[in-house]
């Protein structure tokens, strides 16, 4: 069994934007796993596992343009379907 069953990828396109305290926040605010958020002070990319997408999107979009987002249902592609 998967515990956070959505994969979910953006990027967000700033300014100042720090991948410490991005990651700090979306660790102390949001439950799941596997995150990455990788970049400099104009670009992040997020990667995260989690129940809850869309709060991490929500949080994103206050720190810039969010695109090439990406949320794939895990548990479906562990049963062969599309994600």
């Amino acid at each position: 069994m998967i515990d956070y069953k959505f994969d979910t990828q953006l990027l967000i396109e700033g300014k100042n934007l720090n991948e410490d305290e991005i990651n700090d926040y979306i660790t102390k605010h949001f439950q799941g796993d596997c995150l990455l958020a990788v970049g400099d002070d104009e670009l992040i990319k997020i990667h995260f596992h989690t129940n809850e997408p869309w709060l991490v999107l929500e949080y994103a979009a206050t720190l810039g343009e969010i695109y090439d987002i990406v949320v794939e249902n895990m548990e479906r592609q562990a049963q062969g379907l599309k994600g």
